[in-house]
């Protein structure tokens, strides 16, 4: 993912994780000051529960108390006692007597003109007859709740039923649980109650509690619900917002991770973005393309390429350089595997770290690279750096371990780095490459000029076969085959090739060849 993207992915996400963290504060704003509201609304339902059935006991228990009163019915006797019935009920306004369904007496005294049992309209669990709407004219004509038990009935104010304490803006009502109200508190809509007590959705907030006979439904404004929602904002929209930041940071940080050289290059590694090209190799005097040199390349995901010199150090400073030799093997197998096994003399000399020249890792890597594969050792060469043998007691450790697994193993850009004779004498190489350094001042007459035919020679006196780098010039050319230099590379006889490129070249090279012989 190229710089470009990854900043409009971070922006997206940022700003996708703002909004989401900032949304989320308010949903679960709404839902709390949802779920303290509805915690609220229950509790007054469950106070109107208690208190309605205060009062219907209190009603029962006159009632029984009155059936077994003895004196003969309406008899001044009788009237007394149902008086001081009465005025020991703290919910009761009057008890009256009936005889077949038409009212005989109350506790105010005889009843002298007909009026007959209004119909009941329902039956609690313990038999109180209940009809609601009564109109006395004793009390002035308001409406009462009528309680029976045959032949009595007591009369109670609705306001009895949801006598609690609770703010202006909360209506209570208490039903029977087929619908007839009995009583509420700050005069709840009737028809809104209804509404509720069908399943209706109505525009308020609300909470219904059922208890065996008894139905309380609690309403109170949505605007109440909204004042509660801000309250809870003032305490969640703070953390909210430092988390919506947090959010923001990390990914602020994680995009400047990706977008550094280091996050880049781990990027390419998952995602195994590199590629080889092969340098030919060229046996100098017959000019036959013995090998190449395995060049790892960065393709990056919109085609261009990035220079070695521009990540290697970085790899071989923070370790991703192993899994990048990993990936150039398997590449190698992949890309020329038919080549090799088809050209027994044909070799791909592979460059390894100084971290795997020490622990010989790579080692293993090759080994089952070519598991499976009609490859056979000695077409792998494997290169590495003069840093890589300032071990020198791991380095001959490991060079030994792989000349016995049939592999060659050279000493690249030998004169830029820290060997020594006495290092070169200590360990069991094949093959030195002179650097392209030394082979730009051939025939040029500069001070290092001079250097180049002593490292041959000190190569041939240490029975090394040698490969120049970085030839560009048939001067350069000539003067390394008449010093009876082994091999050379470099763009006088081809660029870095990619493995199809690399394929026709050497063909035709072989080809070339057998016909000039």
């Amino acid at each position: 993912m190229n710089q470009a993207k990854v900043i409009i992915v971070a922006t997206l996400l940022a700003v996708l994780g703002s909004l989401s963290t900032i949304s989320a504060t308010l949903y679960l704003s709404w839902q709390r000051a949802a779920d303290i509201e509805s915690a609220r609304l229950l509790t007054i339902a469950q106070w109107g529960i208690e208190r309605a059935r205060i009062s219907l006991d209190d009603a029962y228990r006159a009632l029984q108390t009155a059936q077994q009163l003895s004196s003969p019915p309406c008899s001044p006797a009788h009237i007394r006692q149902m008086r001081l019935i009465e005025m020991n009920s703290r919910n009761m306004e009057d008890i009256a007597y009936f005889d077949q369904g038409i009212l005989k007496c109350t506790s105010a005294g005889l009843i002298l003109r007909e009026v007959k049992q209004t119909p009941i309209e329902f039956i609690t669990d313990n038999g109180l007859e209940v009809s609601t709407s009564i109109l006395p004219k004793v009390n002035g004509g308001k409406g009462m709740i009528s309680l029976g038990s045959a032949p009595y009935k007591v009369l109670i104010d609705p306001a009895r039923f949801a006598d609690i304490i609770a703010g202006p803006e909360v209506q209570l009502a208490i039903a029977t649980r087929n619908g007839k109200i009995l009583g509420g508190l700050h005069e709840p809509d009737p028809a809104l109650v209804q509404q509720l007590l069908e399943g209706s959705q109505v525009p308020h907030a609300s909470q219904i509690l059922r208890d065996k006979d008894l139905i309380a439904i609690v309403i109170e404004p949505e605007g109440r619900l909204a004042a509660q929602m801000w309250r809870e904002m003032v305490v969640l929209l703070p953390l909210g917002l430092l988390l919506a930041a947090l959010i923001v940071g990390v990914i602020v940080w994680v995009s400047r991770k990706r977008l550094s050289p280091l996050g880049e290059l781990k990027l390419a590694v998952d995602k195994q973005e590199f590629i080889v090209h092969y340098q030919p190799l060229i046996e100098l005097k017959s000019g036959l393309c013995v090998g190449a040199e395995a060049l790892v390349r960065w393709r990056r995901p919109d085609g261009s390429m990035t220079r070695p010199d521009l990540f290697i150090p970085l790899a071989e400073e923070s370790g991703l350089i192993l899994p990048i030799t990993d990936q150039v093997i398997a590449t190698v197998v992949r890309d020329l595997g038919a080549l090799l096994q088809a050209n027994r003399e044909l070799h791909i000399a592979i460059n390894i770290s100084a971290e795997d020249i020490k622990t010989g890792r790579a080692l293993d890597v090759v080994r089952q690279a070519l598991n499976g594969t009609d490859i056979q050792a000695q077409q792998i060469w494997l290169e590495a750096t003069e840093r890589g043998f300032m071990d020198i007691d791991a380095a001959r450790t490991t060079i030994s371990t792989a000349r016995e697994m049939g592999h060659s193993v050279a000493i690249d850009d030998f004169g830029t780095g820290y060997s020594s004779l006495a290092y070169l004498q200590g360990l069991p190489l094949d093959t030195l490459k002179i650097d392209k350094s030394f082979i730009d001042t051939i025939d040029t007459g500069s001070a290092t000029s001079s250097v180049t035919p002593h490292i041959i020679e000190m190569a041939k006196a240490l029975k090394l076969q040698i490969v120049a780098e970085g030839v560009e010039t048939q001067a350069q050319a000539d003067y390394l085959r008449a010093h009876d230099v082994d091999f050379g590379q470099g763009w006088l006889f081809s660029k870095a090739l990619a493995p199809q490129e690399f394929i026709a070249f050497y063909q035709a090279n072989l080809r070339q060849c057998q016909d000039s012989r």
